[in-house]
């Protein structure tokens, strides 16, 4: 199982990618951390999500 954003998921093997065309995230607007480390955008599609990672996500919102 993986941890994201503090819930178990059963998602490895995907890649980052992958998982989150599957959600309602909007990749032009979240970070993504993996174990502590900022994941750079270009790698969403080689990373690939294994066995105890654990991922959060953050959602940017404008306001004023």
């Amino acid at each position: 199982m993986i941890t994201i954003n503090g819930v178990s998921v059963d998602a490895q093997g995907q890649t980052l990618e992958a998982y989150l065309s599957s959600t309602s995230y909007d990749p032009k607007r979240i970070a993504v951390e993996r174990n502590g480390s900022i994941v750079p955008k270009s790698q969403y599609g080689q990373m690939i999500l294994q066995e105890g990672d654990s991922i959060e996500i953050v959602s940017f919102v404008g306001g004023g």
